[in-house]
């Protein structure tokens, strides 16, 4: 068991949060993404928003209005240490949220 949990694949990524009540929107990035998204699950099924900046359309909306949409996944290299996979993942985040602005620009 201990092979097969060091031999994993590692996925980390962009997501983000979305409340279909309102235009918010919050842009992530994590070096995993499954437990990011378990823990968006958990937070629904326990009406409890994740993060202080989205307690107060969490409250007018409710928990079912929030979603969790992966944005953009990357696998960790075999030899990429922690930290540059944390980095590489923080870069693309940064990315998105260019593009995002850019596109509220127009």
């Amino acid at each position: 068991m201990k092979e097969q949990y060091q031999s994993r694949k590692i996925v980390g990524g962009v997501y983000c949060i979305k409340c279909s009540g309102s235009d918010d929107v919050w842009f992530r990035a994590t070096t995993d993404l499954q437990g990011a998204k378990n823990r968006f699950l958990f937070s629904q099924s326990t009406d409890s928003y994740l993060e202080i900046c989205m307690m107060d359309a969490w409250k007018e909306f409710g928990a079912s209005r929030f979603s969790f949409e992966i944005i953009e996944e990357i696998e960790k290299k075999e030899m990429q240490t922690e930290r540059e996979f944390s980095d590489d993942v923080n870069t693309l985040l940064e990315l998105w949220l260019e593009k995002q602005q850019e596109k509220n620009k127009e």
